[in-house]
């Protein structure tokens, strides 16, 4: 007989069933009851004490695989980008990617759409599938040649796999760091207008749309790009859209003083942009909630602006920043699940992120009214680059399970 395990007093939160009262019956590796449940006799039991009990996080989109930074922010299972070195446009390298995680953590490689991710010559997409890709991606870049992408999308389309981009616009954004407006200008950065991203979302969604295939675009930031995405969907394109925290958080101003923490990209937008961004995540047109998971050390970070690397080390925040989503009632908190767990883990093509019946026992156990200061130089990533330093944030994952299993919280 299987190990069997009870999760009880807690509060239910599931993307599908809403919040509730009670518990979860683990067997195995496996959810076999939930809610008001009875308990078989002589199994272990835990009290939640009526902490929120919801699905473990599944985070679409990292660049990097940082164990004790993912324990902490909820994270059991990663879409892992493919811009690795070597690149993840081979079976082995796939294989190999989607197992280095064991027994910690479920990594889910997103294959190169292209070769060297150059978008020129297309990977060996069914072979990288069959390896454990579970999508396909441009990476950090754009697919410049539309017949390649057209190419991509079919393809991709025709082996059931979601083909996740990039939006920006290569040939406007090339050389840029910053989005073209006052606060670019004040500080001298060179810019690209923010119609990048919406040219860019404009071609691949008529793409999507011809071939019939899933896309799913790894972070939308503006109005225009928001507006392409609901239109889209209305007409019955088989789109989805991420954002990251930073960018309904943050405007451009946050560069104001050099700050290399929010360089990042896509680079951060205006705020009536921002703006946009809550009112997409209000009215269901954002899908995916992601921390874009990018760490930098000072080597790297510790350089003039348009010099330094992109990107933030954003797992352990990434639920915190969105319970503040809640608090602020943008959305409810089963929403929030939705983008963090069921709508990833469906992009993917993955059947967990509910407290479904049959689901994955990938669970947290979360305190959300814990107080706690984001505070870089704590953080348990391999840097702490964060734009959101010294910020009070509210919501503490007090208890990881992959599997079933207990996972051990950084200290």
């Amino acid at each position: 007989m299987s190990r069997m395990l009870a999760l009880l007093n807690a509060t239910l939160v599931c993307p599908v069933a809403g919040v509730s009262a009670g518990g979860v019956l683990i067997e195995g590796d496996t959810i076999v009851a939930t809610g008001l449940i009875e308990v078989p006799e002589g199994i272990e039991t835990i009290d939640c004490g009526g902490l929120v009990l919801a699905p473990a996080i599944v985070d679409l989109g990292v660049f990097a695989i940082d164990l004790p930074a993912f324990h902490a922010g909820g994270i059991v299972r990663v879409g892992l980008m493919p811009d690795q070195s070597p690149v993840l446009d081979d079976p082995g390298i796939v294989q190999r990617a989607a197992l280095i995680g064991r027994p910690g953590l479920w990594i889910h490689p997103i294959a190169a759409a292209t070769r060297g991710l150059a978008g020129t010559d297309l990977a060996e997409m069914a072979i990288n599938r069959d390896a454990g890709a579970r999508a396909v991606g441009t990476g950090a870049r754009w697919i410049a040649d539309s017949g390649v992408m057209r190419k991509v999308l079919a393809y991709a389309g025709d082996l059931g796999l979601a083909v996740i981009t990039h939006a920006e616009d290569g040939g406007v954004t090339a050389g840029t760091v910053a989005t073209a407006g006052e606060t670019a200008t004040r500080m001298g950065l060179p810019a690209a207008p923010a119609i990048a991203e919406p040219l860019a979302i404009a071609r691949d969604l008529m793409l999507a749309e011809e071939t019939g295939a899933a896309l799913h675009i790894r972070q939308v930031t503006t109005a225009a790009g928001f507006d392409l995405v609901r239109a889209a969907k209305r007409r019955g394109v088989r789109v989805t859209c991420g954002i990251t925290p930073a960018h309904f958080m943050l405007s451009d101003i946050a560069m104001s003083d050099f700050r290399t923490f929010a360089h990042l990209s896509p680079p951060l937008r205006s705020e009536s942009d921002r703006q946009a961004a809550l009112t997409a995540l209000a009215d269901g047109t954002i899908d995916v909630l992601c921390s874009g998971h990018d760490p930098h050390g000072p080597e790297e970070k510790r350089l003039p602006f348009a010099d330094s690397a992109s990107g933030m080390a954003g797992a352990e925040t990434l639920l915190a920043l969105g319970l503040g989503l809640v608090c602020d009632e943008t959305i409810t908190i089963e929403r929030l699940f939705a983008l963090l767990a069921a709508n990833p883990a469906r992009v993917l093509g993955v059947a967990t992120g509910t407290l479904a019946i049959g689901a994955p026992a990938d669970l947290i156990v979360l305190d959300p009214q814990a107080p706690w200061q984001v505070d870089g130089s704590r953080l348990h990533a391999k840097a702490g680059n964060t734009p959101f330093d010294g910020l009070p944030v509210q919501g503490k994952v007090v208890r990881v399970f992959k599997g079933g299993n207990a996972l051990p919280l950084p200290a």
